[in-house]
């Protein structure tokens, strides 16, 4: 990795570098202030509770000749009378064991091995002590037991310690937060990605690598859409070029004398226009700029049990009076028109089921049919893919477009479309839809 790139804050590694030298930089800062605040490198005069002092006045009295002693005492008395120092009668000197084992804060290591310290008085503070002399004189003095240590888990090193861990991770988690902020919106609009321009393009912003991929996606998808809409258009341009001919052609049929010869040209001539009026259809769907509008689906599935019952077919609705949801009145209409009429050719009825849940719709297309096989099913989704009844290239059979054309529109809803296996025999078809749009949810 070049140093040009390291020092551009403008890019992912100059980020990742700035996060982790200010993270470095927060840590040491953090350290020096708590050092700074608490000194371990100096004595606790807080919480000395004037043991410097004793040691101090008790090595001045032991160094004093013994006729300025009391003078001193008195002084020392004086000044500090905190100490309660006075110079006790002339007697035995105890041993040093008979202290009780009391040595605050270490007396006896301060003021070395010239001098006894024993206890006089037990109980209550402060304690009294007495100290002896190198030369065998004693005295007395107040002294106030040590404060307890704090624990090292509530201790000063611990508490910098933990805040600092604390700290860097806070701040790593919002760096984090930063850099793959604009990754996720890359996937919200991937998902959202249409052929009728009705999702925004990608944000183009945040690092200078996530910046350059945005515009790139743009422009991509700005170039996919010009090659549908050329490719559309052109064959637009054909099939409106196609009818002129068709049309003559079948003028002239209609001379032929023989009958069989002119009923096989017509019905050439009426596959020929219907092929190209559903591979139009098919091309322009992802293109339709129909909007989404609140509609009751129940309704729709209804109307199309009508439609089909008023042809003879035997289709039953099975769901609830009415279900509102954000849809594309026609595009749904025309998606499950698609399901039935496949449901109605290869078997002797169909049941059109709808059921809500939640913030999800979902509608089956039932039929009693010879049902698809496993290792079809998923291909069965693609263009001009037909099952093994439908291979022969006629209107009846269709031209495998109809699951196709479903199945792009119920992925412009944000939905799904699967095929499943009905028992004992046949096929259902099962379409699930949001109830609302992503933007709809949003905004509630």
């Amino acid at each position: 990795m070049k140093l040009s790139g390291l020092l551009n804050l403008r890019g992912i590694s100059g980020q990742i570098a700035a996060l982790v030298v200010v993270s470095i930089a927060a840590l040491h800062l953090i350290i020096t202030a708590s050092f700074l605040l608490h000194r371990p490198d100096q004595p606790e005069t807080s919480s000395d509770r004037g043991h410097g002092q004793l040691v101090t006045a008790v090595q001045l009295l032991g160094t004093a000749p013994a006729p300025e002693r009391p003078r001193l005492s008195a002084d020392i008395a004086r000044a500090f009378p905190q100490l309660g120092i006075e110079i006790l009668p002339p007697g035995p000197l105890p041993a040093a064991a008979e202290a009780g084992g009391f040595n605050p804060r270490g007396l006896q290591r301060r003021l070395g091995h010239d001098y006894r310290i024993f206890q006089i008085a037990s109980g209550g503070e402060p304690r009294k002590i007495g100290i002896g002399l190198p030369d065998g004189m004693m005295i007395s003095a107040n002294v106030l037991p040590d404060r307890p240590r704090p624990p090292f888990l509530g201790g000063p090193w611990m508490m910098t310690l933990l805040f600092a861990v604390i700290s860097v991770t806070l701040l790593g988690l919002w760096a984090a937060r930063a850099l793959t902020a604009p990754l996720s919106s890359f996937a919200k609009a991937a998902e959202s990605f249409s052929l009728n321009g009705a999702a925004a393009p990608l944000p183009e912003r945040g690092p200078e690598e996530i910046r350059s991929v945005a515009r790139a996606l743009n422009r991509m998808r700005e170039r996919i859409t010009g090659l549908i809409d050329d490719r559309t258009k052109m064959l637009a341009a054909i099939s409106h070029d196609l009818r002129t001919p068709i049309t003559r052609m079948r003028l002239r049929s209609e001379f032929i004398e023989d009958e069989t010869h002119r009923s096989r040209m017509l019905s050439d001539l009426d596959q020929m226009r219907a092929m190209l009026e559903s591979v139009l259809s098919f091309l322009r769907n992802g293109r339709r700029s129909e909007a989404m509008t609140l509609a009751d689906v129940a309704s729709t599935l209804q109307l199309i049990t009508d439609q089909f019952g008023d042809m003879g077919r035997k289709v039953v609705y099975d769901g609830p009076a009415h279900a509102m949801a954000t849809v594309r009145p026609d595009d749904l209409h025309r998606a499950v028109t698609n399901l039935v009429e496949n449901a109605v050719r290869f078997g002797a009825e169909a049941v059109i089921r709808l059921r809500v849940s939640g913030d999800q719709l979902t509608i089956e297309v039932e039929d009693d049919g010879p049902g698809i096989s496993d290792a079809l099913k998923q291909n069965m989704l693609e263009p001009f893919v037909r099952g093994d009844e439908a291979r022969n290239m006629d209107e009846a059979a269709g031209f495998g477009l109809g699951l196709s054309i479903t199945n792009a529109i119920a992925t412009a809803h944000g939905g799904t479309l699967s095929l499943h296996d009905r028992q004992p025999h046949g096929l259902v078809v099962r379409m699930r839809l949001p109830v609302r749009q992503p933007g709809e949810r949003s905004a509630a």
